[in-house]
């Protein structure tokens, strides 16, 4: 377990704890929508300068990647662990759980596409707009998602899933990130 001094950051979830893993992950994600949403309000005066292409390329690579990983550790991993979890129960609302979250992964992929193709642009120093509308949907989709996800997934998970089963889930994690599961 990590040990933390008082004033000073926590260390960050590692594999070991992959439901504060994921749940650190819900605020990164957080972070990453509102510098999104400062892009917008950035480019109509400032258009696609340094600042504009460091936060649109930040911004790509994170959704390309440690976002993508979120949700491939979600689908593969978690999921499967808490339908597991209630074999042989009445688990008609943890499928309906189950089932809602994987369509907001589809939605939310949906809306991402547009914006990466918007932020490559950026990132390349090319006049591009962002429009607010569309960065605001993104944005409160997501907040949606890990709202449910924090308040009902990560909660019943903790539950539910065996120590060996969530040792497992945090191997998965780590292995699909190379090694370095943050």
């Amino acid at each position: 377990m990590a040990v933390s001094f008082p004033g000073g950051p926590a260390a960050a979830p590692g594999p070991d704890d992959p439901l504060a893993l994921l749940s650190a992950c819900h605020g990164r994600i957080a972070r990453q929508c509102a510098t999104l949403a400062r892009l917008a309000a950035h480019l109509p005066a400032h258009g696609s300068d340094a600042a504009a292409q460091t936060a649109a390329t930040s911004v790509r690579r994170y959704f390309d990647t440690a976002a993508a990983h979120h949700h491939e550790d979600e689908e593969e991993d978690l999921f499967p662990a808490l339908i597991d979890s209630m074999a042989g129960s009445d688990a008609v609302c943890l499928h309906a759980l189950v089932d809602g979250l994987l369509a907001d992964h589809r939605h939310l992929a949906g809306l991402w596409e547009p914006l990466r193709e918007t932020l490559s642009e950026i990132a390349a120093g090319r006049p591009a707009q962002l429009p607010a509308q569309q960065v605001q949907t993104f944005t409160e989709a997501y907040e949606a998602h890990i709202r449910r996800e924090e308040d009902e997934l990560l909660p019943m998970a903790a539950r539910l899933i065996p120590d060996d089963a969530l040792a497992a889930i945090g191997q998965a994690m780590k292995a699909r990130r190379g090694g370095d599961a943050g």
